[in-house]
């Protein structure tokens, strides 16, 4: 269990409030309290919601995993009757890290200016928001749009265009509770429903038919057509 980068900065502002605190208590003991107890509040709060617990499972191909942890708010189509959308609320409870659900290479990342509603309200979808395109295998693509709330107003993105990703790597994250909508072809056979608790890296959200190469008697394979 690691803590990620943002979060480390405001752990050392922790410590170096609670050693201040400690130094002062020893003048005037009851301020020296009050100021070491908010700086260990503090340090122990950002350690926690910080959190980069490591997450190494291998997906198979065709698996598609969860870009976020948190509750599933929905999944269906939103505009475009070719691509689901699957929409995660992350509380302040949750890791806030975001993870690539597919092998890939990002095509593009844009940064949308908006507003900042509620993270669950269906409203939030209007939210600033950042979204990750990542393009797969034989036309397969996955958008992560990383979204903001009314308390998260910061998203850290950790990929540029071009970038080869793995699924279950990380990519980004969203400070305090957000949300993050996962957008898909309708091909793949979702595997959640409103309400589920999914990890990053951890979930298979959704599966896919894949090829698979079956040896032949030539040199040759044969390419079968796998349907889940």
């Amino acid at each position: 269990m690691g803590i990620s980068p943002e979060g480390m900065k405001l752990v050392l502002t922790g410590v170096i409030v609670s050693f201040l605190g400690f130094l002062l208590g020893t003048w005037v003991k009851w301020l020296g309290i009050s100021v070491f107890s908010i700086g260990a509040l503090f340090t122990l709060f950002s350690a926690y919601f910080f959190r980069d617990p490591e997450r190494d499972r291998v997906f198979a191909p065709g698996e598609i995993a969860s870009p976020a942890d948190g509750t599933v708010l929905s999944v269906k189509t939103e505009g475009d009757p070719d691509t689901v959308v699957v929409r995660i609320f992350l509380s302040v409870f949750n890791v806030h890290i975001q993870r690539s659900p597919i092998d890939g290479k990002i095509e593009d990342v844009s940064y949308t200016k908006g507003k900042f509603a509620i993270a669950y309200k269906p409203e939030a979808a209007e939210n600033e928001r950042n979204r990750i395109k990542i393009l797969g295998e034989q036309g397969l693509f996955a958008e992560v749009e990383q979204i903001t709330g009314a308390i998260a107003r910061r998203i850290a993105c950790y990929v540029q265009e071009g970038q080869e990703v793995k699924a279950g790597e990380k990519i980004g994250m969203i400070y305090f509770g957000s949300q993050v909508a996962l957008h898909l072809p309708t091909s793949v056979k979702m595997l959640v429903k409103p309400g589920n608790n999914v990890q990053a890296g951890e979930t298979i959200i959704g599966i896919i038919g894949r090829e698979v190469k079956i040896p032949g008697q030539d040199e040759s394979f044969k390419i079968q057509k796998e349907v889940y």
